[in-house]
């Protein structure tokens, strides 16, 4: 019993350390990945991204380009849908129009991190 004690706690102390999420990393991937269609203050092909932690989706001022799905999905933008939102965004808003996803997870938090960073949408 001590042994498998012993090569538990190994095992553990040999596990890679969990990923905090880091928003200058983000900031490097939102330009990479996202920002040919985003900015965070400007709308362009996608929706202006300052100020989207709380916002209800498909409500960006002054963004005509939402899908109806979107639009209608009663969607709050918090770190947990902005995490289903960019791993997969066809399978939380079936019929919405971004064509693009972020499918390793630690890439979506550092991203999100980012997104977080930003300061309030401008009055």
């Amino acid at each position: 019993m001590p042994q498998m004690l012993f090569l538990l706690v190994a095992l553990v102390a040999m596990a890679p350390p969990a990923h905090a999420s880091d928003a200058t990393r983000g900031q490097a991937l939102y330009q990479a990945r996202c920002a040919a269609c985003h900015s965070p203050d400007f709308n362009g092909v996608g929706p202006a991204h300052r100020g989207v932690f709380g916002r209800r989706a498909g409500t960006a001022r002054g963004f005509a380009g939402y899908s109806p799905a979107l639009k209608s999905s009663g969607l709050v933008w918090t770190e947990a849908n902005l995490d289903r939102w960019l791993a997969n965004p066809e399978a939380l808003v079936p019929g919405q129009a971004m064509g693009i996803s972020l499918p390793d997870p630690d890439e979506r938090a550092d991203v999100i991190a980012f997104l977080r960073s930003l300061a309030k949408a401008r009055e």
